[in-house]
């Protein structure tokens, strides 16, 4: 007979606090990297502000989500590690829960859709994780991860709605506090929530005078759509260069942060999002995805606002097709 999920603990029905985050960075010092902080006189005399840069683009498995992809996997029982985890994303979740389980000793399977960028599918199988294939348009990931979850016995591990995930994620705005000192605002990019949460829960315990914006694709502002109304909103999968932030909704567990704390959601377009691709390349000398520049674009789009300020901004991930680059870059 099939054998039901093994759940990771704490329970995901549990709702994380700054404590979980202090917690989460004493179990990531020395495995991730503690990526730095960059400036550009550029950049700030165009904004009219100093703005400084996270750039988890520079993170193992080039993204923020491996810092809780292992605040996660390394908390799993002996029996769970046998067994295995599952999870479902569109590429930088993939690769960061199969790097984890890669230095943890644990077999993964990884759901990920048809037109994953082809990067991102070639490192989550360079770290040893199996890969199923869906199509994301047609078919439910999150309903064939736990059907194969249960198959196999495996623990899921969700992308962004699992309480060590999010406090994972919020080491990211943990260390940016302790490196820069003082910020006015911070902005963040948005997909299902667990970036904008768990940062969310470090600013405002550590500088609750920092406004923090969470900035999604406009083609996908379920997010902006879901703090309007009050409630969750769902969506179609949104058609936009943010691979990463084409999710459908907010988490259960990240929406209430959200809600609760966040200063405003932003929506941005894929033209603002490839300027700032330019920006990051033409400035800074770095590669950045197209959801990796959500946060710079939701901070340019508010320059007039943040004259004189000090704006930390997100640098969320750096996985981009080659190929995909070179285009977006050229794109008049």
């Amino acid at each position: 007979m099939p054998t039901q999920p093994l759940r990771a603990e704490p329970d995901t029905s549990t709702v994380p606090v700054h404590d979980d985050v202090v917690r989460a960075a004493r179990r990531l010092r020395g495995i991730v990297h503690r990526t730095p902080v960059l400036t550009s006189q550029r950049i700030d005399a165009a904004c009219g502000a100093k703005l400084f840069f996270k750039c988890e683009n520079l993170q193992r498995a080039g993204a923020f989500k491996f810092r809780g992809a292992y605040n996660a996997l390394v908390q799993l029982g002996a029996e769970q590690r046998r067994a295995g985890v599952a999870a479902y994303s569109s590429g930088n979740h993939a690769q960061a829960v199969a790097l984890a389980a890669q230095l943890l000793g644990i077999s993964a399977t990884i759901v990920m859709p048809h037109d994953a960028p082809a990067i991102k599918l070639a490192a989550t199988a360079g770290y040893g994780a199996t890969i199923v294939r869906y199509d994301r348009v047609t078919e439910d990931r999150a309903a064939i991860c736990q059907m194969l979850a249960a198959r196999q016995g495996r623990t899921v591990i969700p992308p962004f709605d699992h309480p060590e995930v999010i406090a994972g994620q919020g080491t990211a705005a943990l260390e940016l506090l302790e490196d820069v000192g003082m910020l006015d605002a911070l902005f963040v990019p948005l997909g299902g929530g667990g970036l904008l949460s768990g940062c969310l829960l470090a600013t405002e315990a550590m500088q609750p005078g920092c406004r923090v914006y969470g900035v999604e694709p406009a083609a996908g502002n379920d997010g902006q759509q879901s703090l309007r109304r009050g409630e969750l909103v769902r969506i179609a999968v949104p058609p936009t260069i943010a691979d990463g932030a084409q999710t459908q909704q907010l988490g259960q567990l990240t929406f209430p942060i959200i809600q609760r704390a966040v200063a405003d959601i932003l929506a941005v377009s894929d033209a603002q999002l490839v300027t700032a691709m330019r920006e990051f390349a033409a400035c800074m000398k770095l590669v950045v995805e197209p959801t990796g520049c959500l946060g710079a674009a939701g901070a340019q789009s508010m320059c007039g606002a943040l004259q004189g300020r000090r704006v930390g901004v997100m640098v969320s991930g750096g996985n981009v097709d080659i190929a995909q680059y070179a285009q977006l870059l050229g794109h008049a």
